[in-house]
């Protein structure tokens, strides 16, 4: 995929040469497809919590909630109301535009789990952690901490592309101590993601949030490898010892 600013003269294409172009479809903004991916979790999960009388019948209504289920859906709203708000406000994208059936595939990845996760939490059977309040408050304040790494990653991310460009850098650790995992890994904020739903799984003790953690690891991992070649392909001095999203494993 050639970049917007690519010229003729740089891809080395003389009188007589061609270029062929591919039809990706109808195109829809990078901002849209975040805003209606993580608008999406965050009504259903409070749809669940709000009213469980729609989902589990009146007398879901009536029965008190476990502690950790009211913190889950703080910790769930906050994660969802930070993407939103920097999808508005920090974010810088490289591409103005990708495939609207993008659209479709995410919001439904990210809706479905949101349904999945929230519909066992917030049951009234639900079970609270087995190991009680050091299990739930241990839980929340990893949760916290992997939640400031990766708002501090996406800040130090801006900082590197002036708006209105689309300059590229290689990533460095400021004085923000969150960025000093980029000694280590090209995307932390990847890794401070994956250790957000960790804990948000051991808070819970909810098995559903534990795979919608380990299908994320899995899509963020790919992610991060992808964006890690490139780093290595683009910057001829980017550093050798950095992972792709762990820390000298991965």
């Amino acid at each position: 995929m050639l970049k917007d600013e690519a010229t003729l003269k740089a891809l080395n294409i003389t009188s007589g040469g061609k270029l062929y172009f591919k039809d990706l479809g109808p195109q829809v903004g990078w901002t849209t497809v975040f805003l209606t991916e993580y608008a999406g979790p965050l009504v259903i999960y409070l749809l669940f919590y709000i009213r469980p009388a729609i989902i589990y019948g009146a007398s879901a209504a009536s029965k008190p909630r476990a502690e950790a289920v009211n913190i889950a859906a703080a910790c769930w709203t906050f994660h969802y109301a930070k993407r939103l708000l920097e999808t508005v406000f920090v974010h810088r994208f490289s591409h103005a535009t990708m495939p609207i059936l993008n659209i479709c595939k995410n919001s439904s990845y990210y809706w479905g789990f949101a349904a999945f996760v929230a519909y066992f939490i917030n049951h009234p059977l639900y079970t609270p952690p087995s190991y009680g309040a050091i299990q739930l408050y241990g839980g929340l304040a990893a949760f916290i901490f992997n939640e400031l790494g990766n708002f501090s990653i996406h800040i130090a991310f801006r900082n590197l592309r002036p708006a209105g460009s689309k300059e590229r850098k290689i990533p460095k650790p400021t004085v923000n101590p969150f960025t000093w995992l980029f000694t280590w890994v090209s995307c932390p904020n990847y890794t401070y993601e994956v250790g957000a739903w960790i804990s948000f799984s051991v808070m819970t003790q909810c098995l559903p949030a534990l795979l919608f953690t380990a299908a994320g690891f899995y899509q963020m991992t790919v992610w991060a490898m992808g964006k890690h070649r490139n780093y290595k392909r683009e910057f001829k001095d980017y550093p050798r010892g950095r992972k792709p999203i762990i820390p000298f494993l991965l």
